[in-house]
């Protein structure tokens, strides 16, 4: 079998070369949406930072499909490159570039085609429904770019490249920075600039990442490989799966979400619009948390994945417990920042009244109270999934958001009105951790026996 730096090399500097990089990226990707929010909440207001939160699903969908096949495919390349399957690794890769491209395509048409249906069904005001059209009937047409630049990163991270992948996030971002204030505000182009500003971002991403695509290193790509087989399509999809569910789960929370906060807003002293903006803020603002995370454990998916194909199960361990310190380490710094200085971090989003101000104070507070035990699930996730072991990892990409934070966001509000979505977050983020716990321990079980048996 071909050495690897992957099966040879310490597990901690394997970690930071491909987590660091990893974590820059999905720290970009949320940048996106913080400096479109923070340039809107100081050009337009409140209802222009509502309108973006009801825009948000849209793009937590791309992210769940670029995740669903690249993700899905990065897994399987690696493992038959542990097991010594060069060419057989190869048509993963194809495959997962050719769906990545035309889901994201096909996205864009259907989201322009039911454009005002979606946004209506997404929580949408009155006050807010024509700043909402505005923004998503231009970010659309960048949909197909940010799948492909965030699903083709994880194809790169896995062929040996982090720093380039973070490179290409990272100049996306960088063009949105700069463009957003110039269409915003020196243009007066409003919602519209910085929409179009976040389009050129994912542009100039997309078409970086796949230069780098059609130069594969570790296996060239022979025209064939682009070409779909439903078995090697549904094999890139179900390692994706656990992902993509993670994510899909997050933009029906916050579909449900939006809807609840504009209901039992309406009921509260607070009104529509301020917990609808706030509750898309204080989104935002987690996935900075989460970006943290989910870089960790994305830079633990290719170690994880040759390991376990090699049967090297004792640095397959490793990693993971490695990944998951640091991933519990960032949720503490995390936690106290909430904790300490929420009315400064809302502050950076624009003024408001003091009922708002308020009203941000204790959903971040309430709902974010758990944020020290929330980065166990979603590395836990992507554990069971680089092994191989979807069905696993799809269970705990739900735990969370589908089965334990969902009916809760629906029944709480019930008995405490708009503070039982404030509760309903740190009751799923207790469930989550715990049931990631015991998965674990009985994984770890299972890898010590199977390294028993090749060591005898």
């Amino acid at each position: 079998m071909e050495r690897n730096q992957l099966g040879e090399e310490k597990i901690g500097r394997l970690l930071v070369r491909f987590a660091v990089p990893s974590v820059i990226s999905m720290l970009v990707s949320a940048l996106y949406n913080i400096v479109d929010q923070i340039f809107i909440g100081n050009g337009i207001g409140i209802n222009g930072n509502a309108a973006t939160n009801v825009a948000f699903p849209l793009s937590t969908l791309c992210t769940s499909l670029a995740l669903l096949f690249g993700i899905g495919g990065a897994a399987n390349f690696n493992l038959c490159m542990g097991a010594g399957e060069h060419k057989r690794a190869g048509k993963y890769v194809g495959n997962s570039i050719f769906l990545l491209l035309s889901s994201g395509i096909l996205l864009c048409v259907l989201v322009r085609i039911f454009l005002q249906p979606l946004m209506l069904l997404f929580g949408a005001t009155e006050d807010t429904l024509a700043y909402s059209l505005e923004y998503t009937g231009i970010t659309s047409f960048g949909f197909p770019f940010l799948i492909l630049s965030t699903g083709g990163s994880a194809l790169i991270r896995a062929d040996g490249s982090p720093k380039f992948s973070m490179v290409c996030m990272l100049s996306g971002a960088v063009i949105n920075t700069i463009f957003d204030p110039l269409f915003i505000f020196g243009f007066q182009m409003g919602m519209a600039g910085a929409a179009w500003a976040t389009v050129l971002g994912q542009i100039i991403s997309g078409c970086m990442v796949l230069w780098y695509l059609l130069h594969f290193r570790s296996v060239r790509l022979e025209k064939q490989y682009f070409l779909p087989k439903l078995r090697c399509c549904l094999r890139v999809a179900a390692l994706g799966t656990s992902n993509c569910f993670n994510q899909i789960a997050m933009m029906v929370v916050q579909v449900v979400m939006n809807n609840t906060m504009t209901f039992y807003g309406a009921l509260s002293v607070y009104g529509q619009e301020i917990p609808l903006a706030c509750s898309g803020i204080i989104n935002k603002v987690n996935m900075i948390f989460f970006s943290l995370v989910i870089g960790i454990s994305q830079g633990l998916q290719p170690i994880t994945s040759f390991n376990y194909g090699a049967k090297k199960y004792g640095r397959v361990w490793n990693s993971y417990r490695l990944a998951v310190t640091a991933g519990t380490a960032i949720s503490l710094v995390s936690f106290l920042c909430f904790q300490l200085f929420p009315r400064q971090i809302i502050s950076l989003f624009g003024s408001g009244s003091e009922e708002y101000f308020v009203f941000a104070e204790r959903y971040f507070r309430i709902f974010l109270f758990c944020t020290f035990i929330n980065g166990i699930q979603p590395i836990t996730s992507n554990f069971f999934t680089s092994m191989g072991k979807a069905p696993r990892g799809v269970l705990m990409a739900l735990t969370r958001q589908v089965i334990f934070l969902l009916p809760l966001l629906v029944i709480l509000p019930m008995f405490w009105g708009i503070d039982g979505v404030m509760y309903a977050g740190p009751i799923a983020d207790t469930a989550a951790a715990l049931l990631a716990i015991v998965l674990v321990v009985i994984e770890r079980k299972k890898l010590l026996a199977m390294e028993k048996t090749q060591a005898a």
